[in-house]
């Protein structure tokens, strides 16, 4: 699935695909190559907390 917010050329986006047991694969566009694999809870909870704005700067 691709970002409805991608340029026309559609190669500024983030692409998610769901794989098998609970996990997703998360790639950006213009990168194809570099996956980064989770599961659907952790996506889930990133997703939600985005929403929320509930993030605290990293450790210095």
């Amino acid at each position: 699935m691709k970002s409805s917010f991608s340029d026309a050329g559609g190669n500024n986006c983030v692409e998610v695909a769901a794989m098998q047991r609970d996990l997703v694969a998360i790639r950006e566009s213009d990168s194809p190559t570099a996956l980064l694999v989770t599961s659907r809870a952790a996506l889930g909870a990133l997703v939600q907390e985005l929403k929320l704005g509930d993030f605290t700067s990293p450790p210095a």
